[in-house]
C-alpha cells in the first residue's frame, strides 16, 4: 500500500507537469489570436504549422531512445555504459540534425513555403529540446518527480512571460528604452513566439546541465545498435500518434490553394484548441488511474475493476462534452482574440468528440499494457495514422479543415474500435457496451441539439446540461459509490 501511496503521490506530480503547458497554452491563444498582435490570421496558422514541425520532429530525433533507455537501464548490469551510450547518441544525432539542416535551410524552406529566419530558430528549438530527452528520463528513473515538474514548469512559465514581454510590453518599453530598441523589431512577433520557445528551451537545458558533466563520454557500439533496434518500434509508434494529433496541419498546407491555407491553418488551429479541455479531462483521469491498472492486475477481479474504471470515463467524459460543447460560444470569447477565428467554431464539437474517443482508447488500452503486448500500441497507431492521412487527402481538396476534424474522429474512433476487439482476444473485459454506448450517444445528441440546432438560445444548452447530468445522478448512484469504495 505504501509503495502505491509514493506512486499516485509521483503521478500526481507527473501529471502537474503534463497538465499545466496545456493550460498556458490555451490561455496563450487568447494573445496569439489577438489582432493587435498577430495582425494576419494566415501569420497564426504559419506559427501553428511551425509547431506541428517541432512535435514530428522532436519524435524522430529522439529516436525512440527514452523507452530505451528505461528498459537497458534496468536490464543491463553496467548501469553508467547505457547511460553514456543513450546521451551520446542523442548529442551525435542533435548535431548531424543542426549541419544537414545548415546545408540544406534554403531548399527546406522553399519545399515547406516557411521562412528560413523563422527555421533558423526552430532548428536550435529541437536541438536543444531534444538534448533534454535523457536528462529528464533520468530524473523519472532516479523518482526525481518534483525536480522534473519543476523544470517542466519553470520551463512553461518562461515560456510565457516571454510572450507577454515581447508581444505585449516590449514595443512600448523600446520607445522609452535605448537599451530595448537594439531588440525591438516591427513585425517580428511570430519570431518572437519562437525566440521566447527557444529560451525556455535553453533554461531547461541549463537546469539540467550538471547530468553532462556526470557522464563519461565513451559509447558502446554494439550497445547503441541494440539500443536503437529496441527503440525504433517504439519511434514508429510515436510518430503515428504525432501524426494523428497534428499532421492535419501539414496536409492542409499541401493540398489547399497556397493563396488560403495559412489562413486556413490559423482559423482550424485556433478553434482546434478549445478542444484541449477534453484532453485535459483525459489526460488528468489516464494519470490518475494508471497505476490502478497494475496495482489491480494480480488480483481476481482486476477485469471487473477495469470495466468500472471505463464505464466511469465515459459518464464523466459524456458529461463534459455536453457541458463544453454548451459552453462553446463563451469559451471561444474568452480565448480567440478575434471573430476571424470563430469561423472554424463548428468543427470543435466534432474534435471534443475525437479526443473523447482517444480517451476511450487510452483506457482501453489495459490489456496491452498489463499483458506486456505494448506491441499492438505500434499496430493500432500506425492503422490510425493511415486513416488520418488518407482521410485528409480525400476530404480535404472538397472540405478544407472540416475534412481534417473528420479524419481526426474517424481514425480515433477507429483506435478506439481496435483496441476493443483485439482485446477480446487476448484479455477480455466484461465492459458494458450497452451502457456505454448509451451514454456516448446521448451526449452526442444532447451536444447536437443544443450546438447544431438551437445555438443561440442558452436556455436549451441548460436544459441538454441538465438532462444529461440528471440521467447520470438516477443511473449512476450506486456505480458512483462503488469506485469510490474501491479507489479508497
Amino acid at each position: 500500500m505504501a509503495k502505491f501511496i509514493q506512486l499516485f503521490k509521483q503521478t500526481f506530480i507527473y501529471g502537474i507537469a503534463t497538465v499545466f503547458p496545456r493550460i498556458i497554452s490555451v490561455v496563450l491563444l487568447r494573445l496569439h489570436t489577438d489582432k493587435s498582435v498577430i495582425s494576419e490570421s494566415s501569420e497564426y496558422g504559419t506559427l501553428s504549422l511551425i509547431f506541428t514541425y517541432i512535435v514530428l520532429f522532436n519524435v524522430i530525433l529522439s529516436l525512440g531512445m527514452e523507452t530505451s533507455f528505461f528498459r537497458f537501464y534496468n536490464k543491463e548490469k553496467n548501469k553508467k555504459n547505457v547511460l553514456n551510450t543513450a546521451a551520446i547518441s542523442i548529442i551525435i544525432s542533435s548535431i548531424l540534425f543542426a549541419a544537414l539542416f545548415s546545408i540544406f535551410k534554403f531548399n527546406i524552406s522553399d519545399f515547406i513555403g516557411i521562412s528560413s529566419s523563422y527555421l533558423s530558430i526552430v532548428v536550435w528549438i529541437l536541438v536543444v529540446d531534444v538534448l533534454t530527452v535523457i536528462p529528464f528520463a533520468y530524473l523519472r528513473l532516479k523518482g526525481s518527480a518534483f525536480k522534473y515538474s519543476i523544470v517542466k514548469i519553470i520551463n512553461i512559465l518562461v515560456y510565457f512571460l516571454l510572450n507577454i514581454f515581447l508581444l505585449i510590453y516590449l514595443k512600448d518599453m523600446a520607445n522609452n528604452y535605448k537599451i530595448l530598441q537594439s531588440i525591438y523589431i516591427e513585425n517580428f512577433e511570430v519570431a518572437y513566439i519562437f525566440i521566447a520557445n527557444l529560451i525556455a528551451s535553453i533554461v531547461s537545458l541549463l537546469l539540467l546541465a550538471p547530468f553532462y558533466f556526470e557522464i563519461n563520454y565513451k559509447a558502446n557500439t554494439k550497445l547503441l545498435k541494440r539500443m536503437l533496434a529496441y527503440g525504433f518500434p517504439i519511434l514508429i509508434s510515436g510518430l503515428a500518434f504525432s501524426i494523428n494529433e497534428t499532421f492535419d496541419r501539414i496536409l492542409l498546407d499541401f493540398l489547399l490553394p497556397a493563396s488560403i491555407a495559412k489562413t486556413e491553418i490559423g482559423i482550424y488551429a485556433a478553434c482546434y484548441k478549445l478542444a484541449i479541455f477534453m484532453t485535459l479531462f483525459s489526460t488528468a483521469y489516464k494519470l490518475a488511474i494508471e497505476p490502478f491498472f497494475f496495482s489491480e492486475a494480480h488480483k481476481e477481479s482486476s477485469k471487473q475493476s477495469y470495466a468500472l474504471v471505463l464505464e466511469t470515463f465515459v459518464i464523466i467524459g459524456s458529461s463534459i462534452l455536453v457541458l463544453v460543447v454548451v459552453s462553446l460560444d463563451i469559451l471561444k470569447v474568452i480565448f480567440i482574440g478575434d471573430p476571424e477565428y470563430w469561423q472554424a467554431m463548428y468543427i470543435v464539437p466534432i474534435i471534443l468528440l475525437a479526443n473523447f474517443c482517444l480517451g476511450i482508447y487510452q483506457n482501453l488500452s489495459v490489456w496491452y499494457k498489463v499483458t506486456d503486448m505494448t506491441k499492438f500500441a505500434a499496430y493500432i497507431s500506425s492503422f490510425g495514422a493511415i486513416i488520418t492521412l488518407l482521410s485528409n487527402i480525400i476530404l480535404i481538396p472538397k472540405y478544407s479543415y472540416l475534412g481534417s476534424a473528420i479524419a481526426t474522429l474517424l481514425a480515433y474512433s477507429t483506435m478506439a474500435f481496435l483496441s476493443y476487439f483485439i482485446g477480446k482476444r487476448y484479455y477480455p473485459v466484461p465492459y458494458n457496451i450497452s451502457k456505454m454506448l448509451f451514454y456516448v450517444l446521448l451526449s452526442i445528441s444532447l451536444s447536437s441539439i443544443s450546438f447544431y440546432g438551437f445555438r443561440d438560445n442558452i436556455l436549451v444548452g441548460i436544459v441538454c446540461i441538465l438532462v444529461m447530468n440528471l440521467v447520470i445522478l438516477v443511473m449512476e448512484k450506486r456505480q458512483i459509490i462503488k469506485l469510490f469504495n474501491l479507489i479508497r
